[in-house]
């Protein structure tokens, strides 16, 4: 967003620190502010009432947490959670609102990011009914790398399983089978991706399908 015509948004934006685990909003609460993550990432997950959960998007230095502030709701039913420390800014809610409402190249910034995040959530869905748990944990290391600077991820068994809606006892098994073919390294809640082609040789189409439209939709997102 560094395009004059966002100049109003970026003097009012407050760099905040987000560290693993912090919720940043959770399901029905009014939303006081949205989230820009740069160096953060932000799972967005639907919680049961038996307090299960899964995740239904990951946010990171491509998108805002809080899409429901410029839909018309100033709450969601799902949680937020960082699930990769970092840095990142907070908007307060009207200020959102009232930039989005001068439908500007802020809005039309803003809708195609919706138009990608609801391809995520909705190939997400597909994903967990159609694919093995090994191919969706491909998916999802491969979802977080594209958010991050570097091939390592701090994550807890517990929080995986969490996002992915399974037993960290299943988790624990596609991991070490990933460990044994050689894509990445696993221990105590580290992983180092060493082979990528090969993560985008064994997941689904999902992560294609996902990937393929945040770069249409956002060609001009950070690289990393």
């Amino acid at each position: 967003m560094d395009s004059p015509a966002f100049a109003p948004v970026m003097a009012q934006l407050e760099l905040v620190e987000l560290p693993l685990g912090k919720v940043l909003y959770e399901s029905g609460a009014t939303m006081s502010y949205a989230y820009f993550p740069t160096t953060a990432i932000i799972s967005l997950l639907y919680v049961m009432a038996t307090g299960a959960s899964a995740e239904i998007a990951v946010v990171g230095n491509e998108g805002v947490v809080g899409v429901a502030l410029f839909m018309g709701g100033n709450s969601t039913p799902s949680r937020a959670v960082v699930q990769s420390a970092g840095m990142g800014y907070r908007l307060r809610a009207q200020t959102l609102k009232s930039e989005f409402d001068h439908a500007g190249p802020f809005l039309h910034l803003l809708l195609r990011y919706t138009q990608a995040l609801l391809t995520q959530m909705s190939q997400t869905a597909v994903c967990n009914r159609h694919h093995s748990l090994d191919q969706q944990l491909c998916r999802w290391l491969l979802l977080s790398l594209d958010r991050l600077r570097g091939p390592d991820l701090v994550m807890t068994q517990e929080l995986i399983a969490n996002m992915l809606g399974v037993r960290r006892e299943g988790v624990t098994g596609a991991a070490l089978q990933l460990q044994a073919a050689g894509l990445i390294r696993y221990a105590r809640g580290h992983i180092t991706v060493l082979n990528r082609p090969g993560l985008e040789q064994r997941t689904c189409e999902c992560y294609a399908v996902v990937k393929k439209e945040y770069d249409r939709l956002l060609p001009d997102r950070p690289a990393t």
